[in-house]
């Protein structure tokens, strides 16, 4: 393989044998093979799955034309209490296994246990979820992500959460906070603060 050549990576969550949201991973291994290699064949992500039959699982597949490589790691979800807004230039429109991007953000921000970006003057995602917030009547997600993530996109489509331009100026408006990806679905966040780098605290 050309050292050029970037790896993707899809997280699929995995409990006690049964493989959620496949369709939605299978969907974007799809988008993302055809847009970055060309591909138009598709590599069934069922067929490469052998789901453990008990216990919760991160099935991490790492892919690009081909399949690269499948590993299952027992699952714990990361306790999130402190998060700040960082602005960032940052792309990452395609979920690539290698995430030196985050990790350089996140280790310039070690007082807190989670950042969340911001750019162009929008709120986006944070370094592991997409976000959403609640403002009393219904569930916002920032319209302009990092990453189109497969739990975004499945809530979207049900008509849970709904797309808007999110500003840090916004902030106060909303009275909850979540956070959501394959592994924690949707996770209301609760007892938490977000500051800015302005110093401003917003306590959920």
């Amino acid at each position: 393989m050309d050292k050029s050549t970037p790896l993707l990576l899809e997280t699929i969550k995995i409990e006690d044998g049964k493989i959620f949201n496949l369709d939605y991973h299978q969907k974007r291994c799809d988008i993302s093979r055809l847009k970055l290699f060309h591909a138009k064949d598709s590599l069934k992500l069922s067929s490469f799955i052998h789901a453990p039959k008990k216990g919760l699982y991160r099935c991490r597949i790492v892919y690009s034309k081909q399949i690269h490589s499948i590993e299952y790691n027992p699952y714990t979800p990361k306790p999130i209490t402190t998060l700040k807004i960082v602005p960032s230039t940052i792309e990452y429109a395609f979920k690539y296994a290698k995430r030196d991007v985050f990790d350089n953000l996140l280790n310039q921000h070690l007082d807190v246990d989670e950042i969340i970006i911001e750019k162009d003057g929008y709120i986006t995602d944070t370094s592991i979820a997409n976000i959403a917030l609640y403002d009393g009547t219904k569930w916002e997600t920032p319209s302009r992500p990092l990453l189109l993530g497969t739990m975004r996109a499945k809530l979207i489509d049900d008509g849970f959460l709904y797309p808007n331009d999110i500003k840090k100026e916004n902030l106060s408006k909303y009275i909850q906070v979540a956070l959501m990806n394959a592994m924690l679905g949707f996770k209301v966040l609760t007892d938490i603060s977000i500051r800015d780098t302005k110093g401003n605290i917003y306590d959920y």
